[in-house]
């Protein structure tokens, strides 16, 4: 399984995940023509993509679902509830396009295995997902205000996570931002501190040289040197030692991060 963080952050979202026999895309929070670009420069060809899987209807997530999906012809995929968002969002799309992932379902796309989980964000269903293939396993879990219990378990056993670390705490409360967002983001439906994913990710990491994707960062109120540089000290603290132990790794919000065997 190779995998690619397209984009990542608060201007749009896209992750391709893959294996020699089936090509997946998680959201498009980017223009048609973005999406292909970025595509193009990891070596894949929009129309060889078997399904678009859909987290949750921010723009950020969706702005080119309904464009990809239609110019070439891609099943996509999301619960019910989110497709009651979606049809008023991306415009029409074919009904042998539409199909269903339901929170905590499991199914077969090709050779990989993809098992959804529901995160706490606010959208109307919002959700993750780890993918399975070869006794691999890789996990998405991003836009959500906490990583609940039954989530850790769920993900943890991954070789690479591609993890929320959406703000720094005091750069958000001196940010420019209405009182009212910056309580969002700081509330269970909003997005994980630098501080809570590093805490968070005490409890899922064995150890085991697992990749950690920093993701989804705050273009406004967040650094990805202090990104870095926060959750590497709150794990060394708990003596996990990063660069042996774990590996931390950027992502990018304009261009993809190179292919990732697994």
């Amino acid at each position: 399984m190779q995998f690619s963080v397209l984009a990542s952050g608060s201007t749009g979202n896209a992750i391709y995940v893959g294996t020699e026999r089936t090509s997946l895309l998680v959201d498009v929070g980017l223009t048609g023509k973005q999406a292909e670009a970025l595509l193009q420069e990891v070596g894949v060809k929009p129309n060889e993509l078997q399904a678009i899987l859909v987290t949750h209807e921010h723009s950020d997530h969706i702005k080119g679902v309904g464009v990809m999906a239609r110019r070439y012809g891609i099943p996509v995929y999301t619960t019910e509830k989110t497709w009651g968002e979606l049809d008023r969002l991306i415009g029409v799309v074919p009904e042998s396009q539409r199909h269903l992932l339901e929170v905590g379902q499991t199914m077969e796309f090709g050779d990989i295995t993809v098992q959804s989980f529901g995160t706490s964000h606010d959208a109307v269903e919002p959700m993750g997902f780890c993918m399975h293939h070869e006794n691999k396993k890789m996990t998405i879990a991003t836009d959500t205000g906490y990583v609940s219990d039954k989530m850790k378990e769920i993900i943890k056993g991954s070789d690479a996570y591609i993890f929320e670390s959406n703000h720094d705490v005091d750069m958000l409360r001196m940010s420019a931002y209405p009182w009212s967002i910056k309580q969002r983001i700081l509330s269970d439906f909003g997005h994980l501190s630098n501080e809570m994913a590093a805490e968070a990710l005490l409890d899922i990491l064995g150890g085991e040289a697992e990749r950690v994707y920093l993701a989804h960062l705050s273009k406004e109120n967040n650094m990805m040197d202090l990104a870095k540089l926060t959750v590497k000290n709150i794990l060394e603290e708990s003596g996990l030692r990063v660069g042996d132990d774990v590996y931390l790794r950027e992502t990018y919000p304009h261009r993809p991060t190179r292919m990732e065997k697994l």
